[in-house]
């Protein structure tokens, strides 16, 4: 089974229930199999100013499906809570699944790209993944925890802990 990192962010309808109700249906894929949870986290929007705080965490998740398969999956449970795509890359959204990591593959497709394009810079995706994997060490070799402790919280704050 493939080890998979996957960030979870909302800042729409009761962020906190639609991370509650996304962890739930991760917990219910098919092939899947949710092994670490981390706290729920507030943190500030990137990009404009004009929108709610987020809510974040991160799962650690062991599948048998493809990275692509695991996307899809992914996607649909977006879908399902009402996402809604838009050309503005950082503006609110109802729900944000992102693959951060896929074992210690490197992809790089027009789709999808592991790990992450913003992962090193992201401290509500460092900081929680530093929490359940303090040990990580990405495919380039950098520690998840020498990340975390250089990166700058940005007002990041635990809200709660979730199951």
């Amino acid at each position: 089974m493939a080890l998979t990192y996957i960030g979870l962010g909302s800042n729409l309808s009761d962020p906190q229930a639609q991370i509650c109700s996304a962890l739930d249906k991760l917990k219910q894929l098919e092939r899947c199999k949710v092994t670490q949870v981390s706290s729920l986290y507030f943190s500030r929007p990137m990009g404009p100013q004009d929108q709610p705080d987020y809510m974040n965490a991160v799962i650690a998740l062991e599948t048998n499906l493809s990275a692509i398969e695991l996307l899809e999956q992914l996607q649909s449970i977006e879908n399902n809570a009402g996402r809604v795509r838009k050309d503005n890359r950082w503006g609110a959204r109802v729900l944000d699944l992102d693959i951060l990591l896929f074992d210690q593959q490197i992809i790089n497709t027009e789709r999808l790209t592991i790990p992450h394009y913003g992962l090193k810079s992201r401290e509500f995706v460092l900081l929680p993944l530093a929490e359940i994997a303090p040990n990580l060490v990405l495919p380039d070799c950098d520690s998840i925890q020498e990340l975390a402790n250089q990166i700058d919280n940005n007002g990041l704050k635990i809200h709660s802990k979730l199951s």
